[in-house]
């Protein structure tokens, strides 16, 4: 077992030398499933919809906005009305119908991921925490489900022709464009996938590799999509909305299935959202299976697209800053997801790129888990002090999806010292020393004497006017944690040497 230390330094140092009538379920899945997709098998074979009981009309909350500190973004969490006025779900872009076809349809060419429980996370956040490893699926991440399950719907519409008439093509920062390139092979569908330059370089050659044709334009998400619907009239063919198109979403939605089978139990669901597919289809499946589980989403404060979804009602562009969640970074969400997602999501809520990359550390560290930082979202929002870190959630059974686990080597190495530092494992300050022969060498056994070590230490003398027989140390060192941080400062403070402490950090103590 590795601790994050030497984790960050190995990495360091690597880094630089739908379509049926029958619905089908597994044999383990739980009776409750069994029983609701019997009926509902039923009712598609006879061709009829669910009787409706007529109930006197409701008055419906408006949704409000709550007050924010974040500067990137002023609305930190939303809260959805349970029930939004409708004519009929089934009017909905995607129902449970066609997730449970999906199911059926993606079940022998996706990963069956677990969903266990985490004692560690249990213990640190208060409630039962299950995960869903999506991460484990052969091409890292969730999007695999959509990506087959769109494949073979576009298959069975256009027939064998479709695998040489153009094939598909796919704006995506990385996992739906791995997800397409590998059961693009699998199925002998020719795929082209347009990624903008912020895509993870790891996630770029992977899709090199499954033999898709790769191609890198623009600055983020959106503007990779505008270019692929332009090759889409020049080279005909289909685009597949990584987020948005409704199989790809039903596809997602068998997540949601999953996760009832195996925690049956569960009171809350805490889903990340980029464009918001993720999360229409496991909303979708999870309120239709147990309609009294909360679902929430979060996304990154830099990217808070389904935030001012909410607040306009409908799709609306968000200015995308870069974020350590990159794949959620998507400057508009999905009309289709967008659509279901607000009839069935209760909540949305905002996580920092501190709470990100203390997630990712959590999860190395107590899990052994590498999760990339959109797919660590679910978690950093339940960490201490985050905004899911409230009583009506300590206590019960949580479920979240780990959704992928793409991330270059150089951003975890960074992410992981970013994550020490967040945790006061990693902390810096500038002090004077003597210029004089033993200076740094009675500073640095203070250090020693109190348990910390050096990282990198740095000599400056000429930005130093108040004497000139004092010389600045920047020094980084790496600690146990606050109690220790705060030791180590008194003991430094108790021999007369003024510091600078965590001043990158904005935690300035003089």
């Amino acid at each position: 077992m590795l601790s994050a230390r030497t984790y960050s330094h190995v990495v360091a140092r690597a880094a630089r030398s739908r379509n049926g009538s029958v619905t089908l379920v597994p044999a383990a899945a739980s009776q409750q499933t069994m029983t609701f997709l019997s009926m509902f098998s039923s009712a598609v074979a006879r061709k009829e919809e669910p009787v409706e009981k007529k109930e006197e009309p409701k008055k419906f909350p408006k949704t409000e906005l709550k007050k924010a500190s974040s500067p990137e973004m002023k609305a930190p969490s939303l809260t959805s009305p349970k029930c939004l006025p409708r004519q009929n779900l089934n009017d909905l872009p995607i129902t449970f119908a066609d997730i449970s076809r999906a199911h059926v349809n993606i079940r022998s060419g996706v990963v069956r991921t677990t969903c266990e429980k985490s004692h560690f996370l249990s213990e640190l956040l208060g409630a039962n925490i299950y995960l869903k490893s999506e991460f484990r699926q052969f091409t890292g991440s969730f999007k695999e489900r959509g990506a087959r399950n769109a494949i073979k719907q576009l298959l069975l519409k256009h027939g064998d022709g479709f695998k040489k008439n153009g094939g598909v093509i796919a704006a995506s920062a990385g996992n739906h464009a791995l997800a397409l390139a590998f059961h693009g092979k699998e199925l002998g569908v020719p795929v082209t996938v347009v990624m903008p330059t912020v895509a993870p370089l790891a996630k770029v050659d992977k899709c090199r590799k499954f033999g898709a044709k790769i191609i890198i334009h623009g600055a983020h998400i959106g503007e990779a999509k505008i270019f692929a619907e332009k090759l889409v009239e020049s080279e005909g063919s289909c685009y597949v909305n990584g987020y948005d198109d409704p199989p790809i979403l039903a596809g997602a939605g068998t997540i949601g299935i999953e996760m009832v089978d195996d925690v049956p139990d569960m009171d809350f669901v805490i889903v990340p959202v980029g464009g918001a597919g993720l999360i229409a289809g496991i909303s979708c499946a999870v309120k239709t299976l147990k309609p009294d589980c909360k679902v929430i989403g979060v996304e990154p404060e830099r990217a808070a697209s389904y935030h001012a979804a909410m607040a306009a009602g409908k799709p609306t562009p968000f200015n995308v800053l870069s974020t350590l969640g990159d794949g959620l970074a998507v400057p508009t969400v999905g009309a289709h997801a967008f659509e279901v997602a607000r009839h069935y999501v209760d909540e949305c809520v905002l996580c920092t790129e501190k709470e990100i990359s203390i997630a990712i550390l959590r999860l190395i560290e107590n899990e052994k888990m590498v999760v990339e930082g959109g797919g660590a979202a679910g978690l950093a929002a339940l960490l201490p002090g985050a905004q899911l870190d409230r009583p009506d959630i300590k206590g019960k059974n949580v479920v979240i999806p780990l959704c992928g686990g793409n991330i270059d080597t150089t951003t975890l190495g960074r992410v992981i010292d970013r994550g020490l530092a967040a945790d006061d494992r990693l902390c810096n300050f500038v002090g004077s020393v003597s210029d004089r022969p033993g200076g740094i060498a009675n500073l640095t056994a203070i250090l020693a004497a109190e348990g910390a070590s050096i990282k990198d230490i740095y000599h400056e003398r000429a930005w130093l006017h108040t004497s000139v027989d004092q010389v600045q140390i920047k020094c980084v060192v790496e600690l146990q944690g606050k109690d220790h941080a705060e030791r180590l400062q008194n003991a430094l403070h108790a021999k007369g040497y003024p510091l600078v402490w965590n001043k990158n950090d904005g935690k300035i103590k003089v």
